[in-house]
């Protein structure tokens, strides 16, 4: 057994011993208190049946043999000195003729208790009656079984607590050693039930936190390894000391600064995913101005970019701003390398069904075939076949809308091109 199921059944043997202490406690204080009664009413006969300074010896044994039959019981009368004088039927005890009162006999004989009763003479009528009144250890008897039934049924009752608690504590211990598909069995609906639902949630968690990471990591290394691999070719030829144009040398250069950029731009992606991944919902949650952070993303871009808001006044949400820059530097990052060239429209308007704000990124690219309008979404995906970047980042605009408990989609746009939305849910406020 282990020591806390151990602890729970010597705490509920505690309980049942305590129980039966005080109960076997005020079963002799109710038994003592009702002795009164059935000892004044036997004086109360005793005198009218037996007058022992009436009658002679003879007469005196007559009298109590029949009594004796009469009662079923034994029967005797002695002197003030306690000397017997007369008895019939069983064996009765002597009474403690220093007692001024009735009082009952209970030791030193078996069976049932004798009623010592005095007479007005000084003489003692002493009554044992066979199938009389018992004397209290029946039902401390009784109780003692009644708590010792429940001493036995508790053992399971305690186990079946504890056992729970081991599974749950086995599950724990499998998933500590790296078994992240371990979960724990609900059984129940109490707290224990809830603290194994509550486990199995967070090793759900972690599970796919680690799974995301595990796959970030395999595609990372496999995507840095072409900008690596340039960077490496060019190392080579510049250590080489190849007799190289100016022309070439120039090219050599952009093109180390162009992988050198693109390495970086990736390292960063990696750490916004992995941010991402770790941030709990609403850590760190400010109040955020979409529209002035679109604003200033916009100027920081290359292409040609008009950031429009809603005429009332500019939204602002509660939320995570480190990655919402992200996520509309991406949006602006994406739209330029599909649509070079051309005007990109940025709408920032709150939601029409409820609290929240939509984000609109409206480009006059060659836009997106519906079968791949969620897929480019997906990470390490470049749409269209375009260069640069790890294709993370669609993959951290959808997971930050989704950190902020919304979504991203892509559509084709009327016209042509393509259109992106990203609803935001959240607290609304009106600067």
């Amino acid at each position: 057994m282990s020591r806390l199921s151990l602890r729970i059944y010597l705490a509920f043997l505690a309980v049942v011993l305590v129980f039966f202490l005080l109960s076997a406690l005020l079963f002799r204080a109710v038994d003592r208190g009702s002795e009164a009664r059935p000892l004044a009413e036997l004086t109360a006969a005793a005198e009218l049946l037996i007058s022992p300074e009436e009658a002679d010896p003879e007469k005196l044994q007559v009298r109590v043999e029949r009594l004796a039959r009469e009662f079923n019981s034994g029967l005797a009368v002695f002197d003030e000195h306690g000397r017997r004088l007369v008895e019939a039927g069983p064996l009765v005890p002597a009474p403690r003729v220093d007692e001024d009162s009735a009082h009952w006999l209970r030791g030193g004989f078996r069976g049932p208790p004798a009623a010592a009763v005095p007479l007005a003479s000084g003489h003692w009528v002493v009554l044992r009656l066979a199938h009389g009144r018992g004397s209290g250890w029946h039902g401390l008897l009784a109780l003692a079984a009644f708590a010792l039934a429940l001493g036995v049924g508790a053992y399971p009752v305690a186990r079946g607590i504890t056992g729970r608690l081991e599974r749950l504590s086995t599950s724990v211990d499998a998933f500590g050693q790296g078994e992240l598909t371990a979960r724990a069995p609900i059984e129940g609906r109490d707290e224990v039930a809830r603290l194994a639902e509550s486990f199995n949630r967070t090793a759900q968690r972690i599970e796919s936190l680690v799974e995301a990471q595990r796959t970030l990591l395999a595609s990372a290394s496999h995507e840095l390894r072409s900008p690596l691999a340039r960077l490496r070719i060019a190392v080579e030829i510049l250590g080489g000391g190849a007799d190289l144009s100016a022309e070439r040398l120039s090219e050599l250069r952009r093109q180390v600064a162009h992988d050198v950029a693109e390495l970086d731009a990736g390292v960063e992606e990696l750490l916004v995913v992995s941010r991402l991944d770790m941030l709990a919902p609403t850590a760190g949650y400010d109040q955020v101005d979409l529209l002035a952070m679109a604003a200033e993303e916009a100027a920081r871009a290359e292409g040609e970019i008009e950031v429009v808001g809603p005429p009332d006044g500019a939204p602002a949400l509660l939320g995570d701003a480190r990655s919402l820059r992200h996520l509309l530097r991406n949006l602006i990052t994406n739209a330029e390398r599909h649509a070079p060239g051309c005007l990109v429209e940025i709408r920032i308007d709150p939601l029409a069904d409820g609290p929240g704000v939509r984000v609109s990124v409206a480009d006059r690219g060659p836009g997106i075939p519906e079968a791949q309008q969620q897929a480019v979404f997906d990470a390490f995906t470049r749409g269209n076949g375009a260069a640069g970047g790890l294709g993370l980042g669609l993959a951290i605009v959808r997971q930050v809308a989704r950190h902020h408990g919304g979504e991203a989609r892509a559509m084709g746009r009327e016209g042509g091109g393509t259109l992106i939305q990203v609803d935001l849910p959240g607290r609304i406020e009106t600067a």
